[in-house]
């Protein structure tokens, strides 16, 4: 779900339960706008500040969108804006009166679902839910990689595998991903397979596996073979990099794919970066972080001097930081409970090391 919530009202009374929302928005922790015309925009609503579509458009896949007030307005405002769920700000609409809460746009993978849940909860509204899978309570395969940060590869094959579900079809399920853990109880609609065979037998089938790691490389290769698999990649892999100052976004990026690559994982399957306090603003690390949408952790040299082993120590750089390994440091120290998977690596300009989380998948 995406970090700021914008709620646009239209009347008086939309404004007043506008009002509401954000207050309780704000309580709960969230970062809440609430808009309205000029004329009823007071006590922290604000007026909209030009064309209501430049802060729809501003804010596109960014941020979620409340509107209270009839779901043609909404529709209408965002319609130019509209391109897939996996890109799209979640949408949501409300009648003025605070009855009935609709996720719109993005229900799954933007949380627009889980968000109309949560407003229901907290003042009294109905949450009214149009997703097939929701309405039959079927298990799926979106919702299940966003809840466990797994990359979905093949949006097609995922709608397929919807599709199959809702028809009442079951889908072959296997983990290949190393250090995991199942919780909770498989769901009727899958079957956990533990040999390839049993697995490849189904017309369709759901892998959670790294891209080219271990046994889930041959499992990948297959993939590519048996058209009707969708391999799901966790997202679980915690870059530690070390750099120079001023090195430029595209070195940086590079040589953290590079490293990435050599151990059979893409950008798209880190999970947050870290780096000695030193470099809170570097340029680099802070505009690949925020490409990736994700966290940017930095520890001060006595912390990372507490983690308690690395492969490699520096004499030069533990006389410019203070600590002999920053990178290797810097990634265990964000995720103590994870394996160090990747040493500290040489490129240009940089160094870089790779912690793996253990993935626990909760179905």
């Amino acid at each position: 779900m995406t970090e700021e919530i914008i709620v646009f009202s239209f009347t008086r009374t939309g404004t007043g339960l506008n009002r509401s929302l954000c207050r309780m928005m704000r309580q709960r922790g969230k970062r809440c706008k609430g808009y309205a015309p000029e004329k009823f925009a007071e006590n922290g609503i604000e007026p909209v500040p030009g064309e209501l579509s430049k802060i729809i458009g501003g804010s596109w896949g960014q941020s979620t969108f409340l509107f209270i007030g009839a779901a043609g307005i909404a529709v209408r405002y965002i319609a130019p804006f509209v391109k897939d769920k996996f890109t799209d700000s979640p949408v949501l609409v409300m009648d003025e009166k605070g009855r009935y809460v609709i996720p719109i746009l993005s229900g799954h993978v933007g949380g627009a679902v889980r968000m109309a849940d949560e407003i229901a909860e907290m003042t009294g509204a109905e949450a009214v839910h149009t997703t097939a899978t929701d309405v039959q309570k079927k298990f799926a395969v979106d919702v299940f990689a966003k809840k466990n940060r797994l990359c979905v590869t093949d949006r097609q094959r995922a709608k397929e595998i919807s599709a199959a579900v809702l028809e009442g079809e079951r889908i072959a399920f296997c983990v290949k991903a190393p250090d995991c853990r199942i919780e909770g109880k498989i769901p009727g609609e899958l079957v956990l397979c533990e040999e390839p065979e049993e697995f490849f037998s189904y017309r369709y089938g759901i892998l959670v596996a790294d891209r080219d790691d271990g046994r889930g490389k041959s499992a990948g290769r297959k993939c590519d073979e048996q058209g009707g698999v969708l391999l799901l990649k966790p997202g679980n892999v915690i870059a530690g990099i070390g750099c120079r100052k001023g090195i430029r976004t595209e070195i940086l990026r590079s040589g953290l794919e590079s490293v990435l690559n050599e151990n059979g994982l893409g950008l798209e399957q880190v999970e947050g970066i870290a780096s000695i306090d030193l470099k809170k603003e570097e340029t680099a690390i802070c505009s690949l972080a925020r490409e990736l949408g994700i966290p940017f952790d930095t520890y001060p040299a006595e912390v990372l001097k507490e983690v308690p082993r690395v492969t490699s120590s520096s004499d030069f750089v533990e006389k410019m930081t203070g600590v002999d390994n920053v990178c290797e440091r810097a990634a265990l120290a964000y995720c103590p409970e994870g394996k160090l998977i990747q040493g500290k690596c040489i490129r240009e300009s940089m160094t870089a090391a790779l912690v793996r989380r253990p993935l626990r998948l909760n179905i």
